[in-house]
């Protein structure tokens, strides 16, 4: 073990094995809340290599840190020779990129990010347009202001490429073996998970975390669709397959994933509510409905929330009332650029 990252100890730097031939690898996120995002390597389904899921984002620290959990099991990185990500985000797609460059290892990617990635490269800007104006049309636009403002990190072409492969739902065998790939879209459109049913894993991406609930929609580019609705679909997807262990982006690996899909399950009915609760009998739009809120486990009210995080707890609270729309119990109405929401009496 080398130095921890933070003091969460699922993100403390080294590597983890899970089954036999199965390694959990926390990669440094510095300055994010999220501390870490696990890394798997696969060594068994390659004939000639190791399959890694999710690629980390393409930073020294996060290079540095997996070389080492590769040295720990006798490998380095020239052994990765194919890459599967989840998901567009940046902590799990940029370094997978950059490992191809380095090795020519394939990365695969859901196809669902496809329009995602087209646009970014057309705007070539790391600034969340879509979500700016998701937060626009919620009323907060003093907030999509100070969000426009903040340094984003600049736009790096070279980390932003086409994977070699666009996965749709079905298997992707490697030698006998073979991993499930089951589009979840909600966190980002293109998302998905990867299921091996033989052993009973299920690597779950941001779909199913076990500590907290992912942004929902949170896109690069262009919102659209009701990504709630999706999310919770997606959700009630994973109850068709046979339970599996849960080896999520963000934290310790769980024995059940369904257990963990039913709580979340359960949160977001309870959100729903507290979003009806919270709108009464007035006619408000998403952002007035956030701040009468309360956030994270802490109950945290919404003002004390740093700025990126009130964007995210007002996406939250558009896309718990836009399903509240769809089920009937609230209507929308678009006035001036901005939604407002009214509930059925």
């Amino acid at each position: 073990m080398t130095a921890r990252f933070d003091q969460a100890p699922w993100a403390e730097a080294g590597i983890q094995t899970v089954r036999p031939g199965v390694h959990r690898v926390p990669l440094p996120l510095p300055n994010d809340g999220l501390h870490a995002v696990n890394v798997y390597l696969l060594e068994d389904l390659a004939d000639s290599g190791i399959v890694m899921i999710d690629g980390g984002w393409a930073i020294p620290e996060a290079r540095k840190a997996l070389e080492e959990a590769l040295a720990a099991i006798d490998r380095d990185l020239t052994d990765i020779s194919h890459i599967l990500v989840t998901h567009i985000h940046r902590d799990h797609y940029t370094q997978a990129v950059e490992l191809r460059r380095l090795l020519g290892s394939r990365v695969y990617l859901g196809a669902g990010e496809r329009p995602g990635l087209e646009m970014l490269d057309r705007l070539r800007s790391d600034q969340p347009v879509g979500s700016l104006r998701t937060l626009r049309a919620a009323g907060a636009g003093e907030l999509a202001d100070r969000i426009e403002a903040m340094d984003h990190g600049g736009y790096d072409p070279s980390v932003w490429e086409a994977p070699d492969r666009w996965l749709r739902a079905g298997a992707l065998r490697f030698g006998d073996r073979e991993l499930r790939v089951v589009p979840t879209p909600g966190h980002t459109k293109g998302h998905v998970v990867f299921l091996d049913e033989q052993r009973g894993l299920l690597f779950s991406g941001d779909h199913v975390l076990p500590h907290i609930t992912p942004s929902i929609g949170f896109e690069l580019a262009e919102p659209g669709g009701h990504p709630l609705a999706d999310y919770l679909d997606s959700l009630r997807l994973m109850t068709r397959y046979a339970d599996a262990s849960l080896l999520p982006a963000h934290g310790p690996v769980a024995d059940s994933a369904h257990t963990r899909v039913a709580e979340l399950l359960a949160h977001h009915d309870d959100r729903l509510a507290r979003s009806l609760a919270a709108l009464g009998e007035d006619t408000l739009d998403a952002h007035a409905v956030a701040r009468k809120l309360a956030w994270t486990r802490r109950a945290v009210p919404f003002g004390e929330l740093t700025d990126f995080n009130q964007m995210l707890a007002v996406h939250e609270t558009a896309a718990h009332l836009d399903v509240l729309v769809l089920r009937g119990q609230v209507t929308a109405a678009h006035d001036g650029g901005v939604y407002r929401y009214t509930r059925v009496r």
